[in-house]
């Protein structure tokens, strides 16, 4: 799968358009293109560009041709989504290893507590 292409596709928002229609069930390119304020040849590039990402597949039935959705691209692209995401959580100052360090330090800590609360509780030395 290019992810380039892909991203490409979602980037306009009549293609995303279409990809919500067709998440209702197979569309034939003219009943695509009833619901769009656009020519038929634009609707039929925008699907070219949907079937170069590989996001929907056609099929012929009779004399039509029908669009459906690819789900599997889209399960890829959330895979790579989440992988990303997790990658940046671990190299991110203040991530989930932080806080599993302070956690771990909360549950064990008990000398570096008291040590902090005996240094704030010692007076100065130039107090009475």
């Amino acid at each position: 799968m290019a992810l380039s292409l892909v991203f490409k596709a979602l980037a306009d928002g009549t293609r995303r358009e279409i990809l919500r229609l067709l998440q209702q069930g197979d569309l034939t390119a003219g009943e695509i293109a009833a619901r769009f304020a656009v020519t038929k040849p634009t609707v039929s590039h925008h699907l070219s560009v949907l079937k170069q990402a590989n996001l929907v597949q056609d099929y012929r039935k009779g004399q039509h041709i029908y669009y459906s959705l690819n789900t599997t691209v889209f399960q890829e692209a959330a895979a790579w989504f989440l992988s990303l995401l997790a990658e940046s959580a671990r190299k991110e100052p203040g991530g989930a290893a932080k806080e599993q360090k302070t956690g771990e330090t909360r549950q064990g800590g008990g000398k570096a507590c008291r040590k902090k609360i005996k240094a704030k509780a010692t007076p100065s030395p130039g107090r009475p």
